[in-house]
């Protein structure tokens, strides 16, 4: 089978929490995903795959972070050919370095970043060629990645100038702004828009994972001690959404497309 590195696609997702035993129920629970300890000299790390295919980790919210108040939450790795290179890019575009770039030997190398509204995000080279994405997302996979900020213009330019994403439809959504969608060509990978003035915390990602069923998947959220925040809903196009927070303080949505 050929492969290709999938330059820009969001490639892996890691879940910091303050409690990552607790976590791995409640997503096993909920999304069917089964988990793989992995052996690290950065710490305990788990990894999440769904019907066999890897799609992330677990690992315990640093002791800093959780003293600072920093919530659990999820943070997405954005694909690239070199990320040095991408990082020195982030910088000259108004990126913070949130942690240096490193290798994970035999894998790869990453970096955390801030954009310049706050948002954190993660570049990430894998040290051989990755398999290219499916054509369309399965099950239990995250399928939407929408960023919630304070210049969704600028910072849609500062994504495309760095991931050559492309800007998309422009949606109304009335008293709530502007809804600017990207990709990279061809069907759209999320959306990018203004954060409400009443909602609380800074710019971030919320991660979206494809289910066949959101509302019975809302439902379930709550009985395994999660919150909803938003929905289920329909938006347009048909798919529906709902907006979540696991037990633990962490927002992920799902998302139930019409096919």
């Amino acid at each position: 089978m050929s492969s290709t590195n999938p330059t820009g696609s969001f490639v892996w997702f890691d879940l910091m929490t303050k409690d990552p035993a607790g976590a791995k129920t409640f997503y096993s629970e909920l999304l069917g995903w089964t988990t793989q300890a992995w052996e690290s000299d950065q710490g305990e790390y788990t990894i999440w795959n769904n019907d066999g295919a890897g799609l992330g980790g677990v690992m315990q919210l640093p002791a800093e972070a959780a003293e600072a108040g920093t919530p659990s939450h999820w943070l997405g790795y954005i694909a690239t050919p070199d990320t040095d290179a991408s990082v020195a890019r982030a910088l000259e575009l108004g990126a913070a370095v949130a942690v240096p770039a490193q290798d994970i030997p035999n894998i790869g190398r990453f970096a955390i970043l801030t954009d310049p509204q706050g948002a954190h995000f993660a570049l990430y080279t894998h040290a051989s060629e990755a398999e290219a994405p499916p054509e369309s997302t399965p099950i239990g996979r995250f399928s939407w990645h929408e960023l919630i900020t304070t210049d969704y213009a600028a910072a849609c330019d500062f994504y495309c100038q760095l991931c050559g994403w492309k800007k998309g439809e422009e949606m109304d959504m009335g008293e709530a702004g502007l809804y600017q969608m990207y990709g990279l060509g061809g069907a759209p990978m999320g959306g990018i828009y203004n954060k409400p003035a009443q909602a609380p915390g800074p710019p971030s990602w919320l991660y979206y994972v494809r289910v066949a069923d959101v509302k019975g998947a809302a439902e379930r959220v709550q009985e395994l001690g999660g919150t909803i925040l938003n929905g289920p809903m329909e938006v347009p196009g048909g798919d529906w959404i709902v907006q979540c927070l696991d037990p633990h303080g962490a927002a992920f949505a799902m998302h139930q497309t019409q096919s």
